[in-house]
């Protein structure tokens, strides 16, 4: 064979195989997504549609997200003294197994369950429970691999008030885990790697970054923002960042490199911190964007979230924010509190009470294009996207699919 010949036979078989091998990229693999900052990789069409309920599924108490890896469907609920873990068909709903153990539900000013958001690897996932249960089970959900009491790893006296709501984080070969400490755990054996200085228990989930080719994990603690080495969980930043009724339960943004936005409810606010390698420094700080629980997300160079908390004082309002002045390009009342992701050039809000609405990113307001009442009761959950489907749930346990199409 000629090495034209040739070439154009690789040409030929590339162009197969494109067509036989079904792509995953539109996976939503772990908590925010496939890069961590809650957008999607996928585009909808100008003329998107939210289209008759594909399926649902009761999956029990609790406010845990979804992860989706190769046509399955991962998360957790509470029900009758026990939580349990789903792996389910993403396109049909259909169970492919489930598994159990005992959990405490712990209600506090909303109805209890697991919070965290399982993440899943190339051959397992990574459980948390809602009273500090980490457990590694093989993706099947058939065998458990290793497991921790993190209460026992982190010698806390008790549950943390919330409980333990961070979802654990695959950084290579590590889980990397939030329980006061950050824990660093070979995903394989379980083995303990490091565990950074000990902090009062964080809510919100790490964010694993690079600057000038090293690797550092940023993550707001009750006390502050903190920055650790992502090789030794040795701490190279800290800066005090208190919210009352400790509540600090949101994951850094990335901004820009070395740059991290941060952002409270209960009106504590937002700031944007910089990290230089050795030290932590603040860019501004005010009261312009109040995350009470769900993450801002970054988008066409704007932010874009629900300023204000969910049970307490002013109205909420959905609100795009300049990253770098930290000024609010505009604002607006009327969705109540809610969750936001990104699509594309799109942003999916998902209203407190379960109203979808789907419109552009822009800077200078936002029209929703579709709008559609998915769920009731309360929903605080942000929904996830992958695939063409959209995910969503409430507090109560109803978990529903809707393809976003023309």
């Amino acid at each position: 064979m000629s090495l034209k010949a040739f070439c154009w036979y690789l040409v030929a078989l590339w162009l197969v195989l494109s067509f036989v091998i079904p792509s995953r990229g539109g996976d939503w693999p772990n908590w925010l997504g496939p890069d961590r900052n809650g957008v999607s990789r996928e585009l909808l069409p100008d003329e998107v549609q939210i289209g008759d309920l594909l399926w649902e599924a009761e999956i029990g108490i609790g406010f845990s997200s979804f992860s989706i890896s190769r046509g399955s469907l991962y998360t957790i609920g509470h029900r009758d003294g026990q939580e349990t873990a789903w792996k389910l068909c993403a396109e049909t709903g259909a169970i492919e197994a489930t598994f159990s153990y005992p959990a405490e539900l712990l209600p506090k000013l909303h109805e209890g369950g697991p919070a965290a958001t399982p993440a899943v690897a190339e051959d397992q996932v990574i459980l948390m429970s809602k009273d500090g249960q980490l457990r590694v089970l093989t993706k099947d959900l058939s065998q458990v691999v290793w497991e921790k009491s993190m209460m026992e790893e982190s010698e806390l006296q008790r549950i943390p008030e919330w409980g333990f709501a961070a979802s654990p984080v695959i950084m290579d070969d590590l889980v990397l885990v939030e329980a006061g400490a950050t824990f660093a755990y070979d995903l394989k054996t379980g083995e303990e790697r490091w565990r950074s200085k000990s902090y009062r228990p964080a809510y919100g989930t790490p964010h694993v970054f690079q600057l000038d080719e090293k690797r550092f994990v940023a993550v707001l603690k009750t006390d502050g923002l903190v920055i650790l080495c992502a090789e030794t969980g040795e701490t190279r930043g800290f800066s005090l960042w208190r919210t009352s009724f400790q509540t600090n339960s949101t994951t850094p943004i990335e901004i820009g490199e070395g740059k991290f936005f941060i952002s409270t409810g209960y009106d504590r606010g937002c700031c944007l911190f910089v990290f230089n390698g050795e030290n932590l420094s603040t860019n501004y700080e005010n009261m312009n964007m109040c995350n009470h629980m769900g993450n801002s997300v970054l988008m066409k160079g704007a932010l874009y979230g629900f300023d204000g908390t969910a049970h307490r004082g002013r109205a909420v309002e959905f609100t795009c924010l300049d990253p770098v002045s930290g000024e609010k390009r505009w604002n607006f009342e009327g969705l109540g509190y809610g969750s936001v992701i990104g699509v594309g050039d799109d942003l999916i809000v998902l209203t407190e009470v379960g109203e979808l609405l789907i419109g552009a990113a822009a800077s200078d307001g936002f029209v929703s294009r579709a709008k559609k009442q998915v769920l009731d009761g309360r929903c605080w959950t942000p929904p996830v996207f992958a695939n063409g489907i959209l995910y969503a749930r409430n507090a109560g346990g109803r978990l529903v699919a809707q393809r976003l199409g023309q």
